[in-house]
């Protein structure tokens, strides 16, 4: 059981899938600290040793902002967003979407499932006996 920067990583999983379950890695940053630090990418989290994972967290720690300061400087920036009462600002405010898509349709997930066109509500045809 392998914690690095206070995520526990999945045991069963190779080391280039399971970094990623930490906030602020991806896909391309995993396989990169792996490059860089020399571990094999088709190790299982299991079949780390201690030196390898300490190897991991400090060279993950050194450099990247991971987890919970990252989350701290996302929520920072959007706040000073709606503070200044600029654009993105306001539609972070209004919890809709931030960067031009369109709203008519679409963007459900962002304002929630409300439909309010006429034959949306029906229930089906066999249910009105």
């Amino acid at each position: 059981m392998a914690r690095i920067s206070g995520v526990t990583l999945p045991n069963t999983k190779r080391i280039d899938a399971a970094l990623p379950y930490i906030y602020g890695i991806g896909w391309t940053k995993s396989r990169e600290i792996l490059a860089k630090t020399g571990i094999d990418s088709a190790v299982r989290v299991k079949d780390l040793t201690n030196d390898q994972i300490d190897t991991l967290s400090n060279y993950i720690n050194q450099n990247f902002k991971v987890e919970g300061d990252l989350r701290r400087e996302v929520l920072g920036n959007i706040k000073r967003l709606k503070e200044i009462k600029c654009f993105r600002g306001t539609r972070h405010a209004k919890n809709l979407p931030a960067r031009g898509q369109r709203t008519k349709t679409n963007s459900r997930t962002v304002r929630g499932n409300k439909r309010s066109t006429m034959g949306s509500g029906k229930k089906p045809k066999g249910m009105l006996k």
